[in-house]
């Protein structure tokens, strides 16, 4: 149903081919999942997951072949950004992690007049060049002007005291609990 609000959300993943012998496309990448690099099939995903119904799914995927493409994850997820709203796809919000949160992804959501909500990295400057991780920041989120993009409000939640995540969005009077 192409009127469900829905989300976008992007990601990518590694296919896990330390056991196979010689397979094309498989180079050696960092793995989340195994915390160390290992030889796979790197594959950027976009997944509509539907708001009322609970539905997830996959609505475009590229595979990352950087020496046969020459083009890098963030260029893939830029294209399937734009695929999507050719395909009539119209998020709420298009939700990323930190490694989509580039200065020219987040451009390229505002351009298709998208609303989104990602991770960033503690060493990202705004205002006047102070690094997000310096500020203090109150539970109902705080305003900054993300450098080189514009306003923004970021929420600093502590998964444990190992982790911290800064997460921003460009949506109006956003709060912690819709984020």
């Amino acid at each position: 149903n192409t009127s469900e609000p829905c989300l976008l959300i992007a990601d990518d993943t590694i296919l896990d081919k330390r056991r196979s012998k010689e397979i094309d496309l498989v180079t050696y990448q960092y793995s989340g999942n195994v915390h160390d690099v290992i030889p796979g099939i790197g594959m950027v995903n976009m997944l509509w997951y539907g708001m009322k119904s609970d539905l997830s799914i996959p609505v475009d995927y590229r595979i990352y072949d950087k020496d046969g493409d020459r083009k890098t994850k963030n260029e893939h997820f830029r294209d399937m950004l734009k695929s999507a709203k050719a395909r009539g796809i119209a998020p709420e919000y298009v939700v990323t992690d930190t490694w989509y949160s580039s200065l020219d992804n987040l451009k390229c959501i505002r351009s298709l007049d998208w609303l989104w909500v990602s991770g960033l990295r503690k060493n990202r400057k705004v205002n006047r060049n102070e690094t997000l991780g310096n500020l203090e920041i109150p539970d109902e989120g705080l305003r900054v002007h993300l450098r080189g993009y514009g306003w923004v409000t970021v929420f600093r939640f502590v998964r444990n005291e190992h982790r911290t995540d800064y997460i921003a969005t460009n949506i109006e009077n956003p709060t912690r609990n819709k984020i």
